[in-house]
């Protein structure tokens, strides 16, 4: 499994899951396609030193903006697939934008992404509380990554609820044996239907083709706001174009410096860790005539021996679907009561449909049993970014020994990986901005306390790796924390976004 409170926007919070919640996708394979209104360009050459240019005489990509709701236009924007291949395959970058309010005092463009991988930009810039500061200031754009949303999406998600049904703790043979089964599955499909596409949907990419939408908006340098994942995407601009960021913010960090199976073991301390605020929350308040932990591992124990029937629901609470309600439920204080109900339902009631809706609001699955969320493309781009091992029984050792720091979310967490042992593409793992990076402006960093999917030291660490970076401490509870509510965080933000100055010093709010 891979998985903010105050009165916050709880969509825009919880589509900024990083690393561990697989969020939405679908694409059509590598075909030639062009999108109306834009002109496809040949695409950036990378130089001998590993930063990236753009020849004077290749064409700006030419946007066709159409009006999409409200304050919004849209547009497409056609990128190659394979970057080393510029007159090859495309595919189409889905974009909208809400026009500053004052275009006469417009500074530019700041690009939005919400994380994942495979949250929609576009989704979010509707829905984030984006300030009239900046609003009046600057174009304020939604970018659906490649085959994310709108952009192309990957679909091959048949066996995705079967996938997570299954237990995510391996006790015996047959329990290996299923998620493997199931693992392998999942796999197969995007393998058949994507095959030529998946080598190239690695985060690198998704940063050149934000560098092509920076130039087609008309801007000489980049503003952006990246949230978990994003802030991945963030990392690869600045190290493939330095001198083209004029403020970044990234809130939520993933740290680019570890392998894969250390990510995923320290991402599972994260959500023990939330796990624990939220039993002594809930101890606090009196929540259950026994200790939370204990409700908890009651519930887990009797779905370890028996699903737990679902009258409201259209499928048992297993193992899975609980370690996804309980991740779930730990994005964001704002779900801690449906969490409680949730377990009350389950323990005192033997009733897990309180369960399975998290886990199919984790799922992004609605009623109809559609998902509005497809876990495909965080699988193509995690495979590819992170280094990982070729052997399942690697992966499940390695879940084993997260679960003697981590018990509930352990091997859960790290065992999700077992697909990237089974992926057809070798990983192509992300370089790391170097700590001398020349041309690069200060970049504003945000790391949570309690931040339960990207943990606080990640931030820390990534402040201290980019040059001249602030780091904003939010001594708190939940997953990213930008334009949700919190004064001292946001006033921070608006400033370094007008100015383009860091604080004089890291803050703590």
């Amino acid at each position: 499994m891979n998985r903010s409170a105050r009165r916050r926007h709880l969509g825009a919070v919880l589509l900024a899951t990083a690393l561990v919640l697989p969020t939405a996708c679908s694409a059509s394979g590598p075909e030639d396609t062009a999108a109306s209104g834009s002109t496809t360009t040949a695409a950036p050459t990378t130089t001998t030193d590993g930063t990236t240019s753009e020849p004077g005489d290749l064409p700006i990509p030419a946007l066709d903006w159409t009006p999409c709701g409200g304050p919004f236009e849209c547009a497409d924007l056609v990128v190659p697939v394979d970057y080393d291949d510029p007159t090859g395959p495309t595919t189409t970058i889905a974009l909208n934008r809400r026009p500053a309010a004052q275009p006469s005092e417009r500074i530019g463009a700041i690009a939005f992404n919400p994380g994942g991988p495979g949250a929609s930009g576009k989704q979010l810039v509707q829905s984030l509380l984006i300030p009239e500061e900046l609003r009046d200031r600057f174009d304020i754009v939604g970018f659906d990554p490649r085959g994310v949303g709108d952009s192309d999406p990957l679909e091959c998600h048949s066996h995705l609820q079967e996938m997570y049904d299954a237990d995510p703790t391996i006790e015996d043979a047959a329990d290996e044996e299923r998620y493997v089964e199931v693992s392998e599955e999942f796999v197969d499909e995007c393998k058949e239907k994507y095959g030529d596409l998946l080598p190239h949907l690695g985060t690198a990419n998704v940063a050149r083709d934000l560098d092509r939408i920076r130039a087609a908006l008309g801007d000489d340098q980049l503003n952006y706001v990246g949230f978990s994942y994003g802030t991945s995407i963030g990392q690869q601009y600045a190290r493939l174009f330095p001198e083209r960021v004029r403020t970044m913010v990234l809130d939520g960090v993933v740290d680019q410096t570890v392998d894969g199976l250390t990510a995923a073991a320290e991402q599972a301390r994260g959500f023990e860790k939330a796990l624990s605020n939220y039993a002594s929350s809930c101890d606090r308040d009196q929540c259950f005539a026994d200790p939370t932990k204990t409700v908890i591992a009651r519930v887990i124990s009797a779905a370890e021996r028996t699903p737990i029937p679902a009258p409201g629901a259209d499928r048992p609470a297993t193992p899975g679907v609980i370690n996804l309600g309980l991740g779930y439920a730990l994005y964001s204080e704002f779900l801690w009561d449906q969490l409680t109900a949730a377990l009350g339902q389950a323990d005192e009631d033997g009733d897990g449909t309180g369960l399975v809706e998290l886990a199919d609001g984790y799922l992004g699955r609605d009623g109809d049993g559609e998902y509005s969320s497809g876990f495909e493309i965080y699988f193509a781009v995690s495979c590819l970014d992170s280094e990982w091992p070729d052997d399942v029984d690697d992966v499940f050792a390695a879940g084993k020994d997260a679960a003697k720091d981590s018990p509930t979310f352990g091997e859960a967490i790290v065992n999700d990986y077992a697909r990237c042992a089974l992926w057809p593409t070798p990983p192509q793992p992300l370089e790391p901005v170097p700590t001398d990076q020349a041309g690069l402006a200060p970049v504003l960093v945000i790391s949570t306390t309690g931040d339960p999917a990207t943990p606080y030291e990640n931030g820390v660490r990534v402040a201290e790796q980019l040059p001249g970076a602030r780091l904003i401490t939010y001594d708190g509870e939940g997953h990213t924390v930008a334009f949700q509510g919190v004064n001292c965080v946001d006033d921070a933000v608006i400033d370094y976004l007008l100015t383009a100055e860091v604080p004089a010093d890291d803050l703590t709010c």
